[in-house]
């Protein structure tokens, strides 16, 4: 049978999702406990490869394993008591056959948590950003990302990837008690396009790229064009949608 798993974590104590040779990663820590749980060699599929410091409110990803009822129930609990605390298992689902964490999701959403005042219990947890900005300018900006379909200027250069087709349907700004958070909605993502997003947005809020100039950066298709690349600590992954018909 499949399952798809529920979960979320702290990225700072990883290197990434997808297992590395020399360093951890969230998909070894997971492997390695269910192959230990259920004494039998285990593989993961997740739903995406989040980068070094990236973090996850929600993740999916799938395993095969021929669990008893009684085991299916448990897992989430013993997971949670092996695995560290960086990590936690919200849910174990069965799910058809052929359903794919990846491939059967229909959209993602990440979050970016800006902090413009300093605090050093959140320094892995946000991006302390001292510059004023315009949110409203932001907004105008953010905006403009629902005309285009083509978002090669966002991507990591020397990405391999087949497409820079991005269907996006949310991408906005709201205010916090503490700084600010976008919000941004896609069928999928290129690697760093939305730390890029981001890093462009400001230059936009502090008046270094102005509202309009947005254009002009996704018709180049040049990532030399758009925006630093704001740091990993800020960036969650907070929803995955999927048809409801791959659930048993």
């Amino acid at each position: 049978m499949r399952y798809f798993l529920t979960l979320a974590y702290n990225g700072t104590a990883f290197h990434g999702w997808q297992r590395q040779p020399n360093a951890i990663s969230v998909q070894q820590a997971l492997e390695e406990a269910l192959s230990t749980l259920l004494r039998e060699p285990i593989a993961i599929v997740g739903a995406g490869r989040t980068d070094t410091g990236v973090h996850a409110k929600e993740m999916m990803a799938h395993f095969e394993a021929d669990l008893s009822a009684e085991t299916q129930e448990n897992l989430p609990y013993l997971l949670n008591r092996f695995l560290k605390e960086h990590i936690v298992i919200n849910r174990l689902e069965k799910v058809k056959a052929g359903a794919h964490a990846r491939f059967d999701a229909t959209a993602r959403t990440y979050e970016y948590h800006l902090g413009f005042q300093k605090n050093p219990f959140k320094q892995q947890l946000y991006y302390y950003f001292h510059q004023p900005v315009s949110l409203e300018k932001m907004n105008q900006a953010a905006q403009i990302l629902l005309e285009y379909e083509d978002f090669e200027a966002f991507a990591k250069t020397h990405s391999d990837v087949k497409t820079f087709l991005c269907n996006i349907t949310k991408a906005h700004w709201e205010s916090t008690k503490e700084g600010a958070i976008f919000t941004i909605t896609a069928n999928r993502f290129l690697r760093n396009m939305v730390r890029s997003i981001v890093g462009t947005l400001l230059e936009v809020g502090t008046g270094k790229i102005e509202v309009l100039e947005l254009h002009k950066i996704i018709q180049s298709k040049n990532r030399g064009e758009a925006g630093f690349s704001v740091p990993a600590s800020g960036l969650y992954l907070t929803e995955i949608k999927y048809p409801q018909n791959i659930y048993v």
